[in-house]
């Protein structure tokens, strides 16, 4: 039906649909801001101008750390898609802010993987859509194995009430789920949206395993910068903790809110509970907890969000595909 309209009515829809998406993204983010249970954000507003924490110097290097965050993202981006198509840095951090702004609003981001895919002409899509799960993939290994050891930590070091049969549950079940999916990966002529499992395993197989090692290290120095800013934050919060004591908690806490699926513009209620919950067993109280993940999330999501949003509003399709 839509290559049916008029080339002007369908420019029309296309310019609607970007501007809708800016619209939405900042509609969420106005209402995350204004409506969180857990934090009013007058109340916020009020703590950190009482408390006197951010100074030009503070805030700078906090930016700065953001800044380092996703830049380090532009570049896993940029080595990925090296693979098949070599882009500038330019066009990787459009592709990277600009698939952020248009999926704040979808559950775990799963918007990201179209969002990127609609910067590449069609033929190349597919493959786009697979470097963006192996990205993120990537950076979800880092959370677990980082996470695992924290939380192993935390748990040997803190008294903590675990219903183990409840947890061996759990475990059973993801067992038997991760069994399931492993033989049916086996069975060669399962397709996925037309796609054989095979084949995506011969995408993978034939990536070269320099791009691997590069996105592993990407990853992790991308996980050590925002662990190390949320560290920053908790010192100027006037918490007196050394880093090995807060990173094993900071750890623990990215990993178990990383298993709980949630709409990416909630992820910071997510955190928040389950920060506040692990903090307030070494004494931090709730206010100061939540304040944190909020600035964590306003420095890492909103602010490259309302970038990416200009990159939204520019966006073009590749010509094949406007055609």
């Amino acid at each position: 039906m839509l290559r049916t309209l008029p080339y002007k009515t369908k420019q029309f829809f296309f310019v609607l649909l970007k501007i809708s998406l800016v619209v939405g993204a900042f509609y969420f983010i106005y209402f995350k801001l204004t409506t969180n249970n857990q934090l009013d954000f007058k109340v916020f507003s009020r703590f950190l101008h009482e408390n006197r924490i951010f100074s030009l110097k503070n805030i700078t290097f906090l930016i700065i750390l953001s800044c380092f965050n996703w830049l380090l993202e532009i570049l896993k981006w940029q080595d990925l898609v090296f693979i098949f198509k070599k882009i500038s840095f330019q066009n990787a951090l459009q592709q990277s802010l600009g698939s952020l702004t248009a999926s704040v609003f979808t559950p775990n981001r799963i918007g990201e993987y179209g969002a990127k895919a609609m910067f590449f002409s069609s033929e190349l899509r597919k493959k786009i859509v697979l470097l963006t799960f192996l990205g993120n993939m990537m950076q979800m290994l880092v959370t677990v194995v980082f996470g695992g050891i924290g939380l192993y930590l935390f748990i040997t070091k803190h008294q903590i009430d675990i219903n183990y049969l409840n947890s061996f549950g759990f475990l059973t079940v993801l067992l038997v789920i991760s069994s399931v999916i492993f033989l049916g990966l086996k069975k060669k002529e399962v397709t996925v949206k037309g796609v054989s499992i095979e084949k995506v395993i011969i995408f993978f197989k034939n990536i070269p395993f320099k791009n691997y090692l590069f996105c592993f290290m990407f990853s992790v120095l991308r996980y050590l910068i925002f662990s190390f800013q949320f560290y920053f934050l908790l010192q100027l919060f006037g918490t007196e903790l050394a880093y090995k004591n807060a990173m094993i908690i900071i750890t623990s806490m990215y990993l178990l809110a990383s298993i709980i699926p949630s709409i990416f513009i909630f992820d910071v209620v997510i955190k928040g509970s389950v920060a506040v919950y692990l903090f307030s067993i070494i004494g931090v109280n709730e206010l100061t907890t939540l304040s944190i993940v909020t600035c964590m999330w306003l420095l890492n999501f909103v602010f490259p969000s309302i970038l990416g949003s200009v990159y939204v509003l520019n966006f073009k399709l590749p010509k094949n595909v406007e055609s």
